[in-house]
Order: structure tokens, then sequence, then C-alpha cells
């Protein structure tokens, strides 16, 4: 037996079929995004570096500039910025759209490995991480307290925050600033004014010649 046939037989047929059609289609439209120009996500990968004690000039002169000089030569790389804050180098590689995320992550931890050898040996290793162009972090936490030293705090975060969060779900990483490990920072602290002191005696011979 046709559908034709059949709706002839029951003429409530075919209106019933229509009304669901037509509830279908409400139901689909309300949930259809509404945008005014269509989601585009470039390929985007980070490139974090923490240097535990040094300040922002050290980062940018021994860290983020090594690496973005190595970086800037992948072929692909729509625009690069970077940030150099105290301890910490961040760097942000955009590449054109429809550039595999894949192969651009691989490109960047190669040229990251190759610039390794121009980094200071205490600082920690590059991570390179994939990125969503529009995920942004959704929570800060900022810990401070009258009654405990810096290092103090610093180690309840490393040794039982920070497993604590990475274990929820739905969290994709979490990255701690600001931390305090003791002897290692007191030796960098050395080294860092030893590297000042070194750039002072530089500026006073120039100007002297």
């Amino acid at each position: 037996m046709s559908l034709s046939s059949t709706c002839i037989e029951r003429p409530a047929l075919p209106v019933v079929l229509s009304l669901l059609l037509i509830i279908a289609g409400i139901v689909g439209f309300s949930f259809l995004p509404d945008r005014e120009y269509p989601e585009m996500q470039p390929p985007v990968v980070n490139v974090t570096t923490l240097y535990t004690g040094a300040n922002a000039e050290i980062i940018q002169a021994q860290i983020t500039e090594p690496l973005q000089q190595e970086i800037s030569g992948i072929e692909g790389i729509r625009i690069i910025s970077s940030s150099s804050t105290e301890q910490t180098s961040a760097i942000t590689v955009e590449f054109n759209i429809g550039e595999d995320l894949e192969r651009a992550t691989n490109d960047v931890r190669d040229r990251v490995s190759r610039a390794i050898r121009f980094l200071p040996k205490d600082a920690d290793p590059p991570i390179v991480e994939k990125l969503d162009a529009n995920a942004n972090p959704i929570i800060f936490v900022i810990l401070k307290s009258k009654d405990h030293s810096v290092l103090e705090i610093s180690d309840v975060v490393d040794r039982y925050l920070r497993n604590k969060y990475q274990t929820i779900s739905g969290i994709a990483g979490v990255k701690i600033f600001g931390m305090f490990s003791g002897n290692s920072d007191l030796k960098q602290a050395q080294d860092n004014v030893n590297y000042l002191a070194m750039q002072y005696d530089d500026f006073m011979d120039s100007e002297a010649t």
C-alpha cells in the first residue's frame, strides 16, 4: 500500500504528519546559534616557560626573544604575540586559517627543542600547548595569608591544590604563577644581580670609550 493511498483512506494522517514536521522545525530553529559572523577558529599554539626568580627584563632577553626568533621561521604563521612578566614567558603563535593544528603544534615543538640550548639552564622546559582560539581562563584563584609566608603557601599549592584542581572534570589545565621554592630562588636572585651588574659594567665601558 502506497503512502498516497493511505493518506486518501485516512485524511487525518497527513495533517498529523504536517503538524509534527512544523513542531520539529520550530524546535530545531530555536536551537540554531545566532551569530553575526561565522565561527572561525584559526590554529593557535601557546609556548609557556617558567624561570623562577627572574624579573621581566631577564625573561624577555634570555627566554622570550630566543624562542620567538626560532619560532618565527615556521611557515604559515599569521601572528606571533608574546608577553614577558616576572618568572613567566608566554608566546602565542596564531597560524593561518586552514593550517593543520597537529602539524603546526609539531613544528612549534621542533623549533622550541632547537632553542632550548640557548635558554638558561635553571629555567623550566618550555610547555607547548594547542589552544582553542575562543578559550580563555574561566577562573583565577589568588592566595595570600597574614600568618604564613610565601614559601609555605607555595608548598600547599604545589602539594595539595594543584592535583585537586587538575582532577576536576572539565578542567583542561592548571597553571601556577609566583611560586617560591626557597634556596633555588635565592640562588637565582643572586644570578640576576650578577647579570644586571654585567650589563651595567658593559654600559659604563661603552660610555667611557
